[in-house]
């Protein structure tokens, strides 16, 4: 049930402007009988009020009385507040996770060997965006056979965001594909791609025949290897990834050759 106290009030704060909704303008002391807030607190209470704005007071008279004001206003003035308040704290924790940022990136690579795997399509999306996004100096991606990451869907676009944001991050990137992998992309995926991406200087796709399979080389240390699904090729089954330089620079040396007698893709 909802509650005043969801906004930021106290229970006696709570108490005491529920109480002054009923009564209209009144004095401490009949709002300390009204709202069963201690005579001793009311003061306090009132001033915590008076800060929030949910009630004015009328200084002139004697005794001093304090009406509420409105309800809508009052919980308008309420929402503000706790909007500022999460403003201020998500800029805390920015402030927190730049320092981390700083701070942990400085701690030197460990490129011992590593494998892990993920079966599954929330699973598999999840391990391929989070090796994309961790890409710092270049980023290899081979599509021989039609892919999940290249569909119409939400995966296509998440691989868009990590491909541009390795970008601007200074990411050399580098796709290639095989001719009948771009025949197989709708029109509009084709655009999605090349609109956004093909004008960057660090960003470049090639064509080359008899590629297969789907593999993503990141920074030439790990490797992120697509298993389709064998009922059904378009679908990926599972995620490999393999961190292991020596795996990689092979990787790597096989990919040069075809990269470089690959042809440049104009859409």
């Amino acid at each position: 049930m909802a509650s005043l106290r969801d906004l930021g009030l106290s229970e006696y704060e709570a108490r005491a402007y529920r109480a002054l909704l009923r009564t209209g303008a009144t004095t401490a002391k009949e709002l300390s009988r009204a709202s069963d807030v201690p005579m001793g607190r009311i003061y306090d209470v009132l001033n915590s009020l008076e800060q929030y704005h949910l009630i004015r007071s009328q200084a002139a008279s004697r005794p001093k009385k304090y009406v509420a004001v409105e309800p809508d206003t009052a919980l308008d003035r309420l929402l503000e507040s706790k909007r500022q308040e999460l403003d201020e704290k998500a800029k805390q924790y920015q402030e927190v996770v730049d320092e981390l940022t700083t701070e942990l990136d400085a701690a030197e690579p460990v490129h011992d060997q590593f494998w892990t795997a993920a079966v599954g399509d929330d699973e598999t999306v999840d391990l391929l965006i989070e090796r994309l996004a961790a890409a710092d100096e270049s980023l290899v991606m081979v599509a021989g056979t039609p892919s999940p990451q290249f569909d119409l869907g939400a995966v296509g676009d998440l691989v868009v965001e990590e491909i541009e944001a390795a970008l601007e991050r200074g990411v050399e990137v580098s796709v290639l594909m095989s001719p009948d992998m771009v025949d197989s992309l709708p029109e509009s995926v084709g655009r999605r791609y090349m609109d956004q991406l093909s004008d960057h200087p660090k960003f470049h796709v090639r064509t080359a025949e008899n590629l297969t399979g789907v593999f993503n080389l990141i920074d030439d240390v790990e490797v992120c290897i697509e298993v389709p699904n064998p009922l059904d090729p378009g679908q990926a089954f599972a995620m490999i990834d393999l961190k292991d330089p020596d795996f990689a620079a092979d990787l790597r040396g096989t990919f040069e050759p075809r990269w470089e007698r690959a042809v440049p893709l104009a859409l």
